[in-house]
């Protein structure tokens, strides 16, 4: 009897134990049915969230990947339905920002500018693009719910995780598995990345295709970093952020007269036109640059941009982003501006400065996102745990070697007829500016035979463009429409 006892007791105390571990299965589904009107028509769908494991070269689990997978009831011909596989940046952002405000069938509570109200929570998405493509929203390691899962006494390798190849080479693979259980191989396919995860997206295009043998009809950036040109430095780097200080500047009224009673869209190409053909060469010339053109180049560029022409020139022509953020309102309330989204307004302790003391515009998002995000999972989707959801995950040190994303896209699009690339950016983006993206657009393709399967969209707003009801609605729109042009329609993929 004390025997059968002792067992009983220790049965029960390894199942507390276990119960209090703060870990999520390595996979598991829970699957909800929900509703919602689109464009007008209603109609019911599928959430499936879970966990779906990482496999190494033996087989064994290495990471668990935490998804949300939506799709449409109802469908007749789920093989000829796209999918849509979204993800965000960082690296090491969590896949919440498109997921609760851009593209899926629910999003935050904001006003129609984007910013935080309460109570926080989600509403339908009445311009989701669920209408037209299952979407699957995917978390890299660390991020989201999402776990590396290291060996019995060892650390995890962060070799096989944290880097530029690395990630494009175990999310390949995931979605070769991702597809094969859910049917999907036959569906036309399209992923969509942000910020860092529009480099993700490029590397993916080739790394699909070439070790996965699945072929896309679309890539889709949305304020697409690309550390070719960001963090190079350099007249070229430097040059292009002007038409986004025309832009920002435009914003907050802080232009001359002869521009500011001008539409944006009038005064962009005006801007991106000097920066092209007059700031590049100019910058290029350095402390060897002409006097008198040195100061025709600071009238100039303070013409374009709301700073001062002293400010320019002290700056030696080279004006730092994080300058900018901090000085273009400095006699005009005082006010930062935003990083992501230079709309948003912040207050430092000195004005005098260089760099600003926080983002403003980031503590916003975190202020609606953060609760929205753990509410939704948890009350309506049901995925119950006690893990932390990590906005933003340990990811660092993060490899940015050997980064030839932009040439794999390249790649990947010359092999493949059927792929085409849809690039969308809000003007006021100050980290990965909307001429940067243009930039990239241009310089993906030297021959230019490929240049007629590009699209640019641009936005009057940030980073996260989809925050203002406006552009919510466009967005969404310019996605449905590049889906619904680049399907095949029984067209051959051939030249």
């Amino acid at each position: 009897m004390k025997n059968i006892i002792c067992i009983t007791l220790t049965l029960l105390a390894t199942q507390l134990l276990s119960a209090q571990e703060r870990k999520l299965p390595i996979d598991t589904v829970v699957t909800t049915q929900h509703n919602v009107t689109v464009n007008g028509t209603a109609f019911s769908y599928t959430a499936k969230t879970g966990t779906q494991p990482v496999w190494d070269e033996m087989g064994q689990p290495i990471a668990a990947l935490h998804y949300t997978y939506y799709t449409r009831n109802n469908v007749r011909d789920r093989a000829s339905r796209p999918l849509l596989i979204s993800f965000n940046g960082g690296p090491g952002s969590g896949s919440v920002w498109m997921h609760l405000a851009y593209t899926g069938p629910r999003i935050l509570n904001i006003d129609d500018e984007g910013y935080p109200v309460q109570p926080y929570g989600v509403r339908h998405n009445p311009y989701s693009v669920l209408d037209v493509t299952d979407i699957v929203y995917v978390n890299p390691a660390n991020t989201g719910y999402s776990r590396t899962i290291p060996e019995t006494g060892k650390e995890v390798d962060r070799d096989k995780f944290f880097g530029i190849n690395a990630d494009i080479k175990y999310l390949a693979e995931w979605l070769n598995t991702f597809v094969t259980r859910n049917n999907r191989w036959r569906s036309p396919k399209y992923i969509i990345g942000e910020s860092y995860g529009g480099t993700r997206v490029m590397g993916l295009s080739l790394a699909l295709q070439n070790q996965q043998w699945m072929y896309l009809n679309g890539v889709i950036m949305v304020s697409p970093a690309d550390y070719k040109v960001i963090r190079v430095g350099g007249p070229v780097s430097n040059a292009l952020n002007l038409p986004y200080y025309t832009a920002a500047a435009w914003h907050h009224k802080a232009l001359p007269p002869a521009l500011q009673n001008k539409d944006l869209l009038e005064i962009l190409p005006e801007s991106e036109a000097y920066t092209v053909n007059t700031l590049i060469p100019a910058l290029a010339k350095g402390g060897f640059i002409d006097k008198n053109e040195k100061g025709e180049v600071a009238k100039k560029m303070a013409y374009y941009s709301g700073l001062s022409e002293k400010d320019i020139l002290d700056q030696n022509l080279v004006i730092p982003t994080r300058f900018f953020w901090k000085n273009l309102l400095k006699e005009k309330g005082g006010y930062t501006i935003g990083r992501l989204d230079s709309r948003y307004l912040g207050m430092d302790k000195k004005m005098l400065g260089t760099e600003t003391d926080y983002n403003p515009e980031i503590t916003s998002w975190l202020h609606s996102f953060t609760p929205a995000i753990n509410y939704y999972l948890q009350e309506e989707l049901k995925l119950k745990t006690d893990i932390k959801y990590n906005m933003f995950g340990p990811v660092r040190p993060w490899n940015n070697e050997n980064d030839e994303t932009r040439d794999n896209l390249r790649q990947a699009m010359a092999q493949n007829p059927y792929l085409n690339v849809l690039v969308q950016s809000g003007y006021y983006d100050g980290a990965t500016t909307y001429f940067n993206a243009k930039y990239t657009m241009w310089q993906t393709d030297p021959s230019g035979r490929l240049k007629d399967r590009f699209e640019f969209k641009g936005y009057r707003s940030g980073h996260m463009m989809y925050l203002r009801r406006e552009d919510l609605k466009k967005a969404n729109e310019d996605i449905r429409t590049f889906i619904t042009r680049t399907l095949a329609n029984g067209k051959s993929a051939k030249y």
